[in-house]
């Protein structure tokens, strides 16, 4: 009998499950606000010994991303943003900019997907594309692609059928190269973390 019941109960969780799923919608659009807070870890400028480290500015940028969900738990999400302008710092002084632009594609797992509160843990591959670089009066070059691991954590809170506000937080694996007159003088991790807030509409 117990066997009997568990199996009952079982079927209903997933028929719960599966009708959540239907009336939410496989579509998930969100815009948030990001802050990015780069890591700033790179190999001193001149070697082993010297003291001169290049850093790259924060900055608060925006965010679009889309998800498609699979089944209830299971999703993959895309996220986007528009090219984005960062200084450059050697110890401190500015000396350039560049601009890079980085989409993640992330596959999620969601823990709670019927409740109000949804929490969410994600994992994928970030490319970021740098452009239009102008260190030292045009004798600083960065290298242009860089591919690296996404790491992700976040929740979503149901207002109602379509909409809810998202509290996000990644971790990104990007690194250049810094060249001065074709040689390479330091290699920049900038692993940002991105702490983003936002609203999505489901459908």
């Amino acid at each position: 009998m117990k066997s009997k019941l568990l199996a009952v109960a079982v079927s209903m969780l997933g028929l719960v499950a599966v009708e959540a799923h239907a009336q939410d919608g496989q579509w998930l659009v969100r815009a948030r606000a990001a802050h990015l807070n780069p890591a700033d870890k790179s190999t001193p400028v001149g070697g082993v010994g010297a003291s001169d480290r290049i850093s790259v500015s924060g900055k608060t940028i925006p965010e679009v991303d889309v998800s498609y969900f699979f089944t209830p738990n299971l999703a993959a999400e895309l996220v986007l943003t528009y090219p984005q302008k960062h200084d450059v710092m050697l110890d401190g002084a500015r000396i350039g900019t560049f601009k890079h632009l980085p989409p993640s594609l992330l596959g999620q797992y969601h823990f709670n997907p019927i409740a109000q509160f949804k929490p969410y843990l994600g994992a994928g591959i970030n490319y970021t594309r740098i452009s239009k670089v102008r260190l030292l009066n045009g004798a600083g070059e960065l290298e242009n692609d860089s591919v690296g691991l996404a790491l992700q954590a976040g929740v979503d809170y149901r207002i109602d059928k379509n909409w809810s506000l998202n509290l996000d937080i990644k971790r990104l694996n990007i690194r250049s190269d810094v060249m001065i007159s074709g040689a390479r003088v330091s290699t920049v991790k900038v692993d940002p973390v991105l702490i983003a807030v936002g609203a999505g509409y489901r459908f």
